[in-house]
């Protein structure tokens, strides 16, 4: 339940009536209007049907349709399934990802101006004592979500800009994971979990789960992944009531509002129609033999989204060791170095300056010495840095590069698919493994540097 501000009563829960969803013949076509990041496949499960009876009830899409516009009216047939939630859109999609709505938006400076205790609050992370704001920031970043949208967790739930006094219980998210009981350890796994659930719907994966009660709950297949999003993480951490008011208009988007104003007022596209991803090269010199060390897995984090690779370079694949000179990562596309730290490297593609904002390639596991510095511009095949164990979690030396574009992580392998140096890169049965192909060849990924695993930059 939500928190009162220091001093207050606490509200008399009011329920808003959902809008619900009727029933449907086999097959029957439904409207629906594109949103941010929509695809083909996605549709297809959310609504219970097939992208070849999209495609047949809406010609004037090519088969090869990569993003659908926002705002474009489409047909879809739909095959009904029983118990969908509300159709109520908690948040659209471009106030939960760190991208160009929130440039400007200053979060130390926002909490100092509250009277909360995360004004107060300090933690250890990643390897340096933050304040709230730099706390809130370094996981915004990290995650690329919405700083605002996770002030606003932390106010509904926990009383961070409102209340003086410091939360005394433990887990104060509700997240019940032995020794993750501080309040930044519960942001860090809520802002995993929100990744969960906007990437899961996303790409057409998640269509159902359930709260902690063990109620099933079926997304309106009607919905954006932001709204799914929270209806995810809520369900992760609530049950009943609680869970029902958190995703209803008195919940969590109430307290967005009270403090951020109406997100939904902010016509920001994320991800535009026919969004296609520029060139890029293997991220190792095109005369040298490196390995696929790791397929499609998540770009930060656990789980989904499922956005980077990895690659090693020769040598013991499997253990941490330091790179021959001559074996650097390189740059896979121009841009300039917008961030460079033992948490990452970002490559702005638009060289604006601005990680939210454009194509944007994320390296992890540079080496601290020679990382190319902040301000750096690059061309394609310049050194970047050497690959290494430093940064996050890693069992051999290697460099993990995935894409955001507008601040939203791009899965691997998706309708836009990863291709670099003209290799595709493919899912595998679990995380981390999976395939590269290019004209017939084929590199499969392994954590052990197997032959099967080499790939030349020279192919063909």
């Amino acid at each position: 339940m939500p928190v009162a501000t220091a001093g207050a009563s606490l509200p008399i829960p009011q329920q808003t009536p959902f809008p619900t969803r009727g029933t449907y013949k086999p097959g029957e076509l439904v409207d629906y209007v594109a949103q941010s990041g929509d695809t083909l496949p996605a549709l297809a499960a959310r609504f219970n049907t097939t992208v070849d009876e999209i495609l047949e009830a809406n010609p004037f899409i090519p088969p090869d349709a990569t993003t659908m516009p926002p705002g474009m009216p489409m047909k879809i047939p739909i095959y009904f399934l029983a118990l969908w939630a509300s159709p109520f859109q908690v948040i659209p999609d471009n106030a939960f990802v760190n991208g160009p709505t929130l440039i400007g938006f200053n979060t130390s400076a926002y909490i100092e101006s509250q009277p909360g205790w995360l004004k107060d609050y300090r933690v250890y992370a990643s390897g340096k004592w933050r304040n709230g704001g730099e706390m809130v920031d370094f996981l915004a970043t990290s995650y690329s979500i919405s700083p605002r949208l996770l002030l606003a967790i932390l106010e509904y739930q926990g009383g961070a800009l409102t209340q003086s006094a410091p939360p005394v219980k433990k887990n104060l998210l509700g997240f019940t994971r032995q020794y993750w009981e501080n309040p930044y350890l519960q942001l860090v796994m809520a802002a995993n979990t929100l990744n969960n659930g906007y990437y899961g719907w996303r790409m057409g994966q998640l269509i159902e789960f359930e709260e902690r009660s063990g109620i099933l709950i079926r997304p309106d297949p009607w919905q954006n992944a932001a709204s799914v999003s929270v209806q995810y993480y809520f369900s992760r951490v609530m049950a009943g009531d609680d869970y029902a008011r958190a995703v209803s208009p008195d919940g969590l988007i109430q307290t967005y509002r009270n403090f951020f104003g109406d997100p939904w007022s902010d016509t920001t596209v994320i991800i535009p129609g026919s969004l296609q991803q520029p060139e890029l090269r293997l991220p190792f010199q095109s005369d040298q033999t490196w390995h696929l060390t790791g397929g499609p897995h998540t770009g930060w984090g656990t789980g989904e989204p499922l956005a980077a690779v990895d690659f090693a370079p020769p040598g013991d694949t499997a253990g941490c060791f330091v790179a021959e000179e001559k074996y650097f990562a390189t740059a896979v596309a121009d841009g300039l170095i917008v961030r460079s730290a033992i948490d990452g490297l970002a490559l702005d593609l638009d060289k604006d300056g601005n990680e939210r904002t454009g194509w944007v390639i994320f390296y992890l596991h540079l080496a601290t010495k020679q990382r190319a510095p902040v301000g750096a511009e690059l061309k394609a095949g310049d050194l970047i840095g050497y690959p290494s164990c430093e940064g996050g979690r890693s069992t051999g030396t290697h460099v993990h590069i995935a894409r955001k574009y507008n601040g939203e992580w791009i899965i691997a392998d998706s309708p836009i698919p990863l291709k670099v140096s003209g290799w595709l890169v493919h899912n595998g049965v679990r995380e981390y493994l999976g395939t590269l192909t290019k004209q017939g060849a084929v590199v499969t990924a392994s954590e052990f540097g197997e032959y099967f695993t080499a790939i030349s930059g020279s192919y063909p």
